[in-house]
């Protein structure tokens, strides 16, 4: 009688490397996530998209070989700025923000002043902690304080997610948007249950989720391509230089700068949010842990690198993504290198006017029904990873305990 054979533990740790084929996959699963977040941000605070798209794609890059492709992590658009950002372009852009004008450059200089100061902050605390150890900034942020953010976060970002599901900017089309929205949610939670563990279609349940809800919004006519028709295949992005000879920007750029003690927090909770994960899945594959919650300078470091690029170019302030990071723990593929394609598609998109406007047909109803889902499981996460200190101990254990192969 043959020995049972027990099923194949479908994922990809850190270090791995996917075949070509489901690269391209997982990393437009990645892209498509952080796309609505990323573009909205650069909408309502009028950035260039394309510049935003490609600073946030090369950001991701940079960040992943500073932290040398140990901690996952996409980088989108920060809503954190989105407040002082706007008083920045009020201040100093106040005819063009206030007109119906798309991008407004001179406003844009100024913050990027502040986005590369909040850089410096972010350095110089990661150097630090890298310095003095964990342990210090552990009796400030244990896990019960990180884990508890965690929750916060997902229950803060649900807002956004009801917003585009009910279209609380035209509710005259709330109950149209509200059936899309559920519809692409419920399609969404049954691909994550019932495709898992059937190989790569199972690690795409978002993607899968995004196209059945947009292929459901056509018939409600909540798909429109006009702006898709009248876009130029080639738009170079509005590349602007930080206004560093301007003596008023340094006092806005401290403003902005200081944002940066929200942002710190965060970043660490997703950084223990991942670690959790990670080495879970390295305990199953029966692999030494990555324990990459001890990398929390080397995570701000990485944060601060994002933070200069998008600064220098023009892009809107950067941060980890959480439902990039939910969406690796549903799918649990935690590949830098599918992180690195997607940051590479940002870029080719940044470029491509009549791509980013066909992802922009992405209806709202559909992406709140995929948020409704994603900041879920990051509320979810965060009680997880309340746990994480037994949860970490079992995975250490379990490991030690693994006969070597």
């Amino acid at each position: 009688m043959s020995a049972e054979t027990k099923p194949a533990i479908i994922g990809f740790l850190p270090d791995d490397t996917p075949p070509v084929g489901a690269m391209l996959s997982l990393g437009f699963q990645q892209f498509l996530t952080m796309f609505p977040a990323t573009v909205l941000v650069a909408i309502l605070t009028k950035f260039d998209v394309g510049i935003t798209l490609l600073a946030s794609g090369l950001g991701t890059i940079i960040a992943l070989l500073v932290s040398k492709r140990k901690i996952p992590m996409y980088y989108g658009s920060s809503f954190s700025y989105i407040a002082v950002i706007i008083t920045v372009m009020n201040k100093f852009a106040p005819d063009c923000y206030n007109s119906t004008a798309t991008y407004c450059p001179e406003g844009v200089k100024i913050v990027q002043v502040g986005i590369i100061l909040t850089a410096v902050f972010e350095i110089l605390i990661g150097l630090l902690i890298m310095r003095i150890g964990k342990a210090a900034l552990d009796r400030v942020l244990p896990p019960i304080v990180t884990g508890s953010m965690a929750m916060v976060i997902g229950i803060a970002l649900a807002n956004a997610a009801l917003g585009n599901a009910g279209n609380w900017a035209a509710p005259e089309l709330a109950a149209t948007t509200w059936t899309v929205a559920f519809i692409t949610m419920i399609a969404t939670v049954l691909f994550s249950v019932y495709l898992q563990g059937k190989g790569l279609i199972g690690m795409l349940p978002i993607l899968f989720g995004a196209v059945f809800g947009y292929l459901v919004s056509i018939p409600f006519g909540l798909v429109h391509f006009e702006n898709v028709a009248s876009a130029s295949w080639f738009e170079l992005p509005k590349f602007t230089l930080p206004a560093f000879d301007n003596p008023e920007a340094w006092g806005m750029a401290l403003s902005i700068a200081l944002i940066f003690i929200a942002t710190v927090p965060e970043s660490t909770a997703h950084l223990y949010q991942m670690s959790l994960y990670i080495d879970e899945l390295a305990a199953e594959m029966k692999r030494k842990p990555y324990n990459i919650k001890e990398l929390i300078g080397l995570n701000l470091v990485a944060d601060g690198s994002d933070d200069i690029i998008v600064g220098m170019l023009g892009g809107c302030a950067g941060t980890n993504y959480g439902e990039n990071n939910s969406l690796m723990a549903i799918t649990r593929n935690y590949s830098t290198a599918v992180l690195m394609t997607a940051g590479a598609m940002a870029m080719v998109f940044g470029f491509f006017g009549k791509l980013v406007a066909l992802v922009n047909t992405m209806p709202a109803a559909v992406v709140g029904g995929l948020s409704i889902y994603l900041f879920g499981v990051i509320g979810m996460q965060g009680v997880a990873l309340i746990q994480s200190e037994k949860s970490t101990c079992s995975i250490r254990n379990s490991w030690q305990l693994a006969p070597s192969s």
